[in-house]
C-alpha cells in the first residue's frame, strides 16, 4: 500500500529528536503545528480560536465575538461588525492529554481567517504556508458554499485537515448529517473520531472512539470546561461506540499494514497502534477525522486541540516546498535548521507602531535578527532589523526563527506578498499563492488636494497588502478606479482609509468588472510602418488567435522559423500582444483565455525597433480578435438562501426575477436551501432586498461561481455604460 509509507515523526524524547533540529531552538520541530482554522462565514472560527487560547493558557480571559473582545478580531471594523477580515497569526502551547505526546508542551502556531468570500486572499495564502488545518463546519448548516471553497484551497496547497463540527449545542444539531455531507459534498474520506453524547440542549459529552473513553461536561463547579470528567462510555452508548470504532479501524487499515494484518485476523488494535495509524491517514491527506463540539460553551475545544497535536503533521512531516532556480529547474527547500536560509512573505500589514510587518514562513535555515535577505524578484538585499512572533495585535520580540516557524519581519521595505527570501546564495524561487481576480469596481474620489495625496499613500499601502485590491486610472475621466472581490471588501478599504490614513473620499457606485474573449479561431497581421525622412520604424507580425481553455488565461506561443522576426523582437511583439488583451474590442474590457501564435513576420535591417513590433503586436491583435467572433462575459454568483419555507416562493420568484438560475433545494429542519447561480450585476443591495422580502428571517451568501456570456439583448446597453463609465481592472 502506497499510503502506509506515509511518514511521519513520532518523537517523545528530545535527547532522539532530529539533527535537523538546531540545539538552542525551544520547540523541536517534531513538537511544532502550523495549523489554520477556516470555514464558511459565522460557523465559529474566531470563537473556536479563542477557546484554544484560552484553554493554552495564552490568555487568561475568554474573548467573545459578539462583545468585540475576540484577540484575533482586532481591527475596529472586525469588532464592529463581528466578523474576521484580515487573517490574525497567534502562538500558544498544548500538553496533549492523551497519545505519544502526552505530557509533553507542543508549539501551535494559529492563523484565524476570515470566512466572508470577499476576503478569499487572507484564506488563500494562509494555506499556503500551513502544514496542517481545522475545518470548522456548524452542525446545523452543515456543509456549506464557502466551505467547499476553503476546502478546495486547502487541497489545492495540500493540507492535511481535521473537522470540527461546532455548535452542536444549537438547536437543529446533528453530527452524522455534517459527517454524511463531506462524503456527499466535498468527496471527503471523513469519519468520526468522537461521538456527541446528546445533541442541542442535551449535548453534555463526547465519546472517544480512539481512547474508548467518554468525557462529560457541563457540572456547575466547571463552567468554563477547564476539567471534563473522564468516565466509562454510558451503557445506552456503548454499542454505537463499538459500531463506529470498528468503522474507524477499518477505515485507517487502508493506511497502516500493521492495523490491516491485526484488523483481518480479528486481533486487538492498541490505542496508540490506532492514534498512529489516524496520524498516518490524516498526513496522507486521503483521510479526515471529524470532532463534536460546541465552543462558545466551552464543550469538545480541548479534545480538539489533543487531536490537532496527535494527528495533524509538523513540518517535517509534510514534503519539502519546492522553488526554482534561476534556469527553472526544480529546487527543495529541505527542512533544516542547519541549511541556507530560504522563506516566503505570504502576508503584509501596516502596522501603526513599527510600520510594515512583513508575515514569514520559514521552511530552511536559521533567522537571526539583522541578518540581510536576499530578494530573487527584485534582486536586492534587505536587513531585517526586528524579529516578532505575533499574537495578534501583540508581539514578543524574538532574537532568532527557525525551519518551520511562523513569523513576522520588520525593516523590509520593497517586499511584495509572494516573495522569496533567502541566503544570497541559494539561488531559489518559492512557489507564491495564486489570487482570484477582481469581480467589481468602483471609483473612487478625494474631497480636497489634501486628501489626495494622503489617498495615493494610503492606496500603495493598501495595495500592497491585499493581492485582490486593484488600482487604476481610468483613461478618459482622470477617476482613480478601485477593483475587489465584493461590496463588503471594497466598503471595508474605503473604511480603512478613512479611519487609518485620514482619507475623506467620495465613492461611486459599484461597477462590474466584465471580460472578453472569443469563440473561434482567427488570423490577424499587425504593421506598425512610419516614414518620416532619416531613420523610421518598422515591424511586421502575424497571428493565429484560438479560445484558449476555461482559466487558463492568456498564453502566447513562439512558433516563428527562419528568423522572420529576430529573437530580439520576440519579446517586444509578445509585450504588445499581452498589453492588447488589456483591452478587448467588445466594449475595452480585459480578455480571458485566449491562446496567442506568432506565426509570421518581417522587420527592415535599418528601421525595425522594440517600439515597432511591440505595436505590430497591439495591430495584430486587435484585428485577429475583431475576426474571431468577440463575446462578453460577466461575473456568476453562487447565491445559497436559507429561509423559512414560508418565503420560499417568494424568494425563488426574486432570483428569477434576476436573471438567476436555480440549482437546487433541499430541506434541514424546516428551513429551505436554496442554491442559484446569478449575475452579479443584478446583485447590488441584494441582503437589504432579501431581508424585506422575508421580514429579516433569510439570510443569504453569495460566492464567486463563473464567467458566462452576457445576453444579446442587454449587450447594447454594457457597451454604452461602459463607454460613459468604465471599470477596467
Amino acid at each position: 500500500m502506497s499510503e502506509a509509507a506515509t511518514k511521519i515523526s513520532i518523537v517523545t524524547d528530545k535527547s532522539k529528536i532530529s539533527p535537523v533540529n538546531a540545539k538552542e531552538r525551544p520547540f523541536p520541530l517534531e513538537w511544532t503545528r502550523n495549523i489554520g482554522i477556516a470555514a464558511h462565514i459565522d460557523a465559529g472560527k474566531t470563537t473556536t480560536t479563542e477557546r484554544i487560547l484560552f484553554y493554552s493558557g495564552a490568555v487568561h480571559k475568554i474573548g467573545e465575538v459578539h462583545e468585540g473582545t475576540a484577540v484575533t478580531d482586532w481591527m475596529e471594523q472586525e469588532r464592529e461588525r463581528g466578523i474576521t477580515i484580515t487573517a490574525a497569526a497567534i502562538s500558544c502551547a498544548w500538553n496533549a492529554s492523551n497519545g505519544p505526546w502526552m505530557g509533553i508542551n507542543q508549539r501551535i502556531n494559529i492563523i484565524d481567517t476570515p470566512g466572508h468570500v470577499d476576503f478569499t486572499a487572507e484564506v488563500e495564502r494562509s494555506m499556503r504556508v500551513l502544514d496542517g488545518a481545522v475545518a470548522v463546519f456548524c452542525a446545523v448548516a452543515g456543509v456549506q458554499p464557502q466551505s467547499e471553497t476553503v476546502w478546495r484551497q486547502a487541497n489545492k496547497y495540500g493540507v492535511p485537515r481535521i473537522a470540527f463540527v461546532n455548535k452542536m449545542d444549537r438547536t437543529g444539531a446533528d453530527f452524522f448529517r455534517a459527517v454524511s455531507e463531506m462524503r456527499e459534498k466535498l468527496k471527503a474520506n471523513a469519519h468520526p473520531l468522537f461521538l456527541p453524547i446528546g445533541k442541542e440542549e442535551n449535548f453534555t459529552g463526547l465519546i472517544d472512539l480512539v481512547q474508548n473513553v467518554a468525557y462529560i461536561f457541563g457540572t456547575e463547579e466547571d463552567a468554563l470546561g477547564l476539567k471534563p470528567v473522564t468516565s466509562e462510555i454510558p451503557a445506552e452508548y456503548v454499542d454505537q461506540a463499538q459500531e463506529y470504532r470498528e468503522k474507524l479501524t477499518e477505515a485507517i487499515s487502508d493506511f497502516d499494514d500493521v492495523i490491516a494484518e491485526k484488523f483481518l485476523n480479528g486481533e486487538e488494535i492498541s490505542v496508540q497502534e490506532l492514534q498512529i495509524g489516524v496520524r498516518k491517514a490524516t498526513v496522507s491527506m486521503k483521510f479526515v477525522g471529524a470532532i463534536p463540539g460546541s465552543a462558545f460553551k466551552n464543550k469538545g475545544v480541548q479534545r480538539l486541540l489533543d487531536c490537532v497535536v496527535n494527528y495533524l503533521p509538523g513540518p517535517l512531516d509534510v514534503p519539502a516546498m519546492k522553488g526554482q532556480d534561476t534556469d527553472g529547474k526544480e529546487v527543495e527547500a529541505v527542512v533544516t535548521d542547519a541549511g541556507k536560509l530560504a522563506g516566503l512573505a505570504f502576508k503584509l500589514w501596516s502596522d501603526p507602531f513599527v510600520g510594515k510587518l512583513v508575515f514569514f514562513r520559514v521552511y530552511t535555515g536559521k533567522l537571526p535578527k539583522g541578518m540581510p535577505l536576499y530578494n530573487p524578484r527584485t534582486r536586492r538585499t534587505e536587513r531585517v532589523s526586528r524579529l516578532v512572533l505575533m499574537r495578534a495585535m501583540d508581539r514578543d520580540e524574538i532574537d532568532m526563527a527557525y525551519s518551520g516557524d511562523i513569523c513576522a519581519l520588520v525593516g523590509v521595505k520593497d517586499v511584495i506578498t509572494g516573495d522569496t527570501l533567502c541566503d544570497e546564495d541559494f539561488d531559489i524561487r518559492l512557489e507564491p499563492p495564486s489570487f482570484p481576480e477582481p469581480v467589481i469596481a468602483m471609483s473612487i474620489e478625494p474631497n480636497s488636494k489634501a486628501d489626495q495625496e494622503k489617498m495615493g499613500t494610503a492606496l500603495q499601502r493598501l495595495v500592497a497588502e491585499d493581492p485582490t485590491l486593484r488600482v487604476s486610472t481610468d483613461p478618459d475621466t482622470g477617476q482613480t478606479i478601485l477593483a475587489g472581490m465584493g461590496e463588503l471588501h471594497l466598503d471595508i478599504i474605503r473604511d480603512r482609509m478613512k479611519r487609518e490614513f485620514k482619507v475623506e473620499a467620495t465613492s461611486g457606485k459599484p461597477q462590474i468588472a466584465y471580460r472578453e474573449t472569443i469563440l473561434t479561431a482567427a488570423d490577424g497581421e499587425g504593421k506598425f510602418i512610419r516614414q518620416s525622412g532619416g531613420k523610421g520604424q518598422y515591424g511586421h507580425v502575424v497571428i493565429k488567435i484560438e479560445p484558449n481553455e476555461k482559466g487558463k488565461g492568456i498564453e502566447v506561443i513562439n512558433e516563428i522559423v527562419g528568423g522572420s522576426i529576430p529573437k530580439e523582437f520576440i519579446k517586444p511583439s509578445t509585450d504588445g500582444l499581452l498589453e492588447g488583451c488589456n483591452n478587448g474590442v467588445v466594449a475595452g474590457y480585459p480578455v480571458v483565455d485566449v491562446k496567442l501564435r506568432i506565426v509570421d513576420g518581417s522587420f527592415h535591417d535599418v528601421d525595425s525597433s522594440e517600439l515597432a513590433f511591440k505595436m505590430a503586436g497591439i495591430f495584430a491583435f486587435k484585428e485577429a480578435m475583431k475576426a474571431a467572433n468577440p463575446i462578453l462575459l460577466e461575473p456568476i454568483m453562487t447565491v445559497e438562501i436559507t429561509t423559512p419555507e414560508e418565503y420560499q416562493g417568494d424568494l425563488m420568484g426574486d432570483i428569477n426575477r434576476r436573471r438567476g438560475q436555480i440549482q437546487g433545494i433541499e430541506n434541514k429542519n424546516g428551513a429551505g436551501i436554496v442554491t442559484s447561480h446569478v449575475p452579479l450585476e443584478m446583485l447590488f443591495g441584494y441582503v437589504t432586498d432579501i431581508r424585506s422580502l422575508s421580514k429579516g428571517r433569510a439570510s443569504a451568501s453569495i460566492t464567486p461561481s463563473h464567467f458566462e456570456q452576457v445576453p444579446n439583448s442587454l449587450l447594447p446597453k454594457i457597451v454604452e455604460s461602459s463607454s460613459k463609465a468604465p471599470a477596467r481592472t
